[in-house]
């Protein structure tokens, strides 16, 4: 008998920080427990950008429970989880609403009271993270046990690599507010100085390098030899400090081929190899 594919779209669970994390569960209905894999995006980003929704269908047919989530304030709504119509949020956002929307979702998924326990198989949890999000489950998988496999894709190594210094920082402080231009949607998105306080106040918890030195489990990494993004130095040297990690090369860019919007029904080629091996990986 044919086992029954799940894919349960923009679920709202509640965080810390009042406004949603919109969630999608994806799964295929066995009486078998399923390993967990946390998808987090990246700057900028969301869960249903590009060809991620193939990547997760394609874990979900391997075996694996899917969850993957839009942080609280990226910017994203429940009623529309793919552009940015809350641009307040986006500007609200910070590194520790990003640990603690992240933590939020593992506690529900772990929990007994989670809708779809039987599904789980709470003893093997992979968290997934591409870019900056890529930074945000190095420092979580250091500071949650309950993590078993890391998989980072073209992830950053520090948060202090993308803050301004003299002039613009005073500027910054001046103001209270920074714009970034969306490509995409030609948006001019806020960044309030909260970010840069909160990172200073913070700045030990949010040490992706040190985190990174303190994890001793098996770690994979994927990145472009092009990222003009996020240099391929910083694989390099998360790769040195975390003691299972194994640095896999590609001659690709920041995304993998892909782009948003994504209207095939099947990933660009390097992402699909990724994927494959991953699911290797994850075992």
């Amino acid at each position: 008998m044919k086992s029954k594919f799940i894919k349960h779209k923009n679920i709202p669970l509640l965080g810390k920080h009042q406004l949603p994390i919109v969630t999608d569960f994806i799964f295929q209905e066995t009486e078998k427990p399923k390993p967990v894999l946390i998808f987090c995006h990246g700057y900028k980003g969301f869960k249903d950008w590009g060809a991620w929704q193939l990547m997760f269908q394609a874990f979900a047919e391997a075996g694996l429970f899917v969850v993957a989530f839009n942080f609280s304030h990226n910017g994203g709504t429940l009623e529309n989880p793919i552009d940015f119509p809350d641009l307040e949020a986006f500007g609200n956002d910070n590194f520790s609403k990003q640990q603690d929307d992240l933590q939020s979702v593992i506690d529900e998924v772990l929990s007994q009271d989670f809708k779809f326990k039987n599904q789980v198989d709470t003893k093997k949890v992979i968290l997934v993270g591409h870019s900056r999000g890529g930074g945000v489950t190095i420092l979580k998988t250091a500071n949650e046990p309950r993590v078993t496999h890391l998989v980072s894709l073209a992830p950053i190594k520090s948060y202090a690599d993308s803050m301004p210094t003299g002039d613009e920082l005073l500027a910054w402080k001046n103001e209270g507010v920074k714009y970034v231009m969306n490509g995409r949607t030609k948006q001019n998105m806020p960044l309030y100085y909260q970010l840069y306080e909160n990172f200073m106040a913070n700045k030990e918890a949010l040490d992706i390098e040190a985190a990174a030195s303190s994890l001793d489990l098996p770690h994979i990494i994927f990145h472009g030899r092009t990222d003009n993004a996020v240099p391929f130095a910083c694989a390099e040297v998360i790769e040195k400090l975390s003691k299972q990690a194994q640095l896999i090369p590609l001659d690709t860019d920041h995304v993998f081929g892909a782009f948003h919007p994504w209207n095939q029904n099947q990933m660009p080629p390097v992402l699909e190899s990724i994927t494959n091996q991953i699911i290797e990986f994850v075992g």
